[in-house]
């Protein structure tokens, strides 16, 4: 039977209510870690050892988030083809073509360093080399907008004053830090989310459900279970409310309905 519920406005509902109430107990519990404090940066979470999600290398982490936009477009991509043939519609292609391109210039390239990185350095952010010994100094942004890796023999005359430099082959990758660190996180599983409720409509109205399409909208409907969850870690462990609240509201939500308009 036809499902006649909006699913994106649900899907936008619960998302915000989850960000808000993980952000709330971060900052009345002290759980969040923020991530562009060079003195934190650099260090475990305070709560690894205690809360499995506090620790970067979680499951969820390495294996979900790290790759959520591959993962939204596959299912995507199960869920038009499995769709009734007159919803199986361009517009739809290229929304998800428009959303790459939206995630590709946030997180990769955008006429140079991704939007991320420049909103980072527009607010005052630093290119940073952090020492095995805890010390840490700026560089110019050229070296984190490519990531380049910096050592005392392959840049000397960056390491000209007397740092306690540790013994042997060393290097590191410098990374931005001090200036508004937007939470990309929210930022992509936002996106994620709202795009997938929306492409999920066409395959809830449909009068019959073959069993390719039941699987689809189940797959999509068990990753956006996924996100939501990922949300909630995201919101209770790391970043600043205002870093989570941008993620959400300007890059994610934002960028959702720009596409929409089209």
């Amino acid at each position: 039977m036809p499902v006649k519920i909006n699913v994106q406005q649900a899907a936008l509902v619960t998302l915000t209510l989850v960000l808000f109430l993980g952000t709330v107990y971060s900052v009345k519990n002290g759980t969040y870690l923020d991530t562009s404090d060079p003195l934190l940066t650099n260090l475990p979470h305070h709560l690894q050892k205690t809360d499995y999600f506090a620790n970067k290398s979680n499951f969820l982490n390495v294996w979900f988030i790290k790759r959520a936009w591959g993962w939204t477009s596959f299912a995507f991509l199960f869920l038009w083809l499995t769709s009734p043939h007159h919803t199986q519609t361009m517009r739809r292609v290229f929304l998800w073509a428009v959303e790459s391109l939206v995630w590709l210039a946030f997180t990769s390239w955008f006429f140079g360093p991704a939007l991320f990185e420049q909103l980072n350095v527009a607010s005052g952010g630093e290119c940073t080399v952090f020492l095995p010994s805890g010390a840490f100094f700026p560089v110019p942004h050229e070296y984190c907008f490519t990531n380049s890796p910096l050592s005392a023999l392959t840049h000397p005359s960056l390491f000209a004053s007397p740092l306690l430099l540790p013994e042997g082959p060393w290097s590191t990758v410098p990374r931005l830090r001090r200036g508004h660190d937007v939470s990309g996180h929210v930022f992509l599983l936002t996106m994620s989310i709202l795009f997938l409720a929306d492409q999920l409509q066409p395959s809830l109205r449909a009068a019959t459900w073959p069993a390719m399409r039941k699987w689809a909208v189940l797959s999509a409907a068990g990753l956006i279970v996924i996100w939501l969850f990922a949300i909630g870690t995201t919101s209770v462990y790391f970043h600043t409310p205002l870093e989570k609240f941008t993620g959400y509201r300007l890059a994610g939500y934002g960028a959702v309905t720009l596409v929409n308009g089209y």
